[in-house]
């Protein structure tokens, strides 16, 4: 849960980084997150679960949590909208890959009671890449997509 809980708030330093320098607004929207209960999110499913579990939260969540954006964010950028859509829709299909690599492992599931939260983590991460297709994401020329680490740690 460490490693979801780090790569979510990478993820959304990356996102709001490349959201703060979109180009059209409606890029700039496929990019913020959508608006849900503050229980209901990814990053507050993992912090009660590492309470649970007496294990620490990821050190630079406040930063995320007051929106200070990734610089390295803002690199996809300089590419335009398609690209950043693209650095997204990437990340969330490197996610579901890690994603389904947990919920695959016996003695993962076995261990987790976080089963049923991953599940949902998955079918929101999906959500997200093909939200950001749907967008007008553009496919990433390679080496891009195969050198890229999921903040997830895939």
């Amino acid at each position: 849960m460490r490693v979801n809980h780090a790569g979510e708030i990478a993820a959304q330093g990356l996102y709001q980084g490349q959201a703060l320098t979109a180009r059209q607004p409606e890029t700039e929207a496929a990019l913020r997150p959508r608006p849900r209960p503050k229980k209901a999110t990814t990053l507050a499913w993992c912090r009660d679960r590492l309470d649970e579990l007496g294990s620490a939260s990821f050190p630079a969540e406040p930063a995320v949590v007051r929106r200070d954006p990734s610089p390295s964010g803002r690199s996809p950028a300089f590419f335009g909208d398609r690209a950043s859509l693209g650095f997204m829709a990437e990340t969330e299909r490197q996610v579901e890959g890690h994603l389904a690599d947990h919920l695959g492992s016996p003695a993962r599931r076995m261990i987790s009671a976080a089963a049923p939260i991953v599940e949902q983590m998955q079918v929101d991460e999906i959500g997200h890449g093909r939200a950001a297709i749907a967008a007008g994401a553009s496919t990433l020329p390679e080496p891009v997509p195969s050198s890229c680490v999921s903040p997830h740690g895939s």
